[in-house]
């Protein structure tokens, strides 16, 4: 297991001071629980997670508790500061590598459609499926080529090839990406929105009625 991620016992508090001076430090406050360790209260190193999370925040990451024992678990959630964007903790989900799991896993659409080409906008409306596997068996992502999907093509889940092994839980007819016509979004805009005669009558009506 290639992404391993080293964890401090958290000796401090969970007081917003205590929290804010271990982020000032470069930690980031966390949970590490599961059947076999129960809950742990730990930090983790900033610049460690991160750079784990930009490889794949959804892979299967190997944790160094303070004790040395390495488990497999997956980011369950994590919480970002809503205007910096920087972390603000991560909760850590022990798994059991002989038993199937389900979680997320991201799309990656390849390819540069014909239809943006032609003028229409790509427009994305799932970005991750849940899938049910055994933890090797977990793909780091599910590819699909959009090269040649034109104005008002779309993809759905049943689009999707996965290996044996794992099984694709999210419904089959989940729109996962669309190409849409511009000329056509403007129509839908200009049909919502009065035209003067529109408006000049209904004030006329509103005027007679009263």
């Amino acid at each position: 297991m290639s992404n391993t991620i080293h964890l401090k016992e958290r000796s401090t508090g969970s007081t917003k001071s205590s929290l804010k001076q271990l982020r000032a430090q470069g930690d980031i406050p966390a949970v590490v629980y599961g059947q076999e360790i129960g809950s742990l209260q730990v930090t983790v190193n900033e610049k460690e997670i991160v750079a784990a999370m930009k490889r794949n925040s959804r892979a299967i990451l190997e944790v160094v508790l303070p004790s040395n024992q390495k488990h497999p678990v997956l980011i369950q959630e994590f919480q970002r500061d809503s205007i910096s964007g920087k972390l603000l903790h991560i909760d850590f989900h022990q798994i059991n590598m002989n038993k199937n799991i389900e979680t997320l896993v991201t799309i990656h659409f390849a390819g540069d459609p014909v239809g943006v080409k032609e003028g229409g906008i790509l427009q994305v409306e799932t970005h991750a499926v849940l899938v049910r596997c055994m933890p090797k068996k977990l793909p780091d992502t599910i590819e699909i080529d959009i090269t040649k999907l034109t104005i008002g093509d779309h993809v759905l889940v049943s689009d999707l090839k996965v290996d044996s092994g794992v099984e694709i839980l999210t419904e089959p007819t989940t729109i996962l990406v669309t190409i849409l016509a511009v000329q056509k979004l403007d129509e839908t805009l200009d049909s919502s929105v009065p035209t003067e005669e529109e408006v000049a009558a209904e004030a006329k009506e509103t005027a007679e009625a009263k």
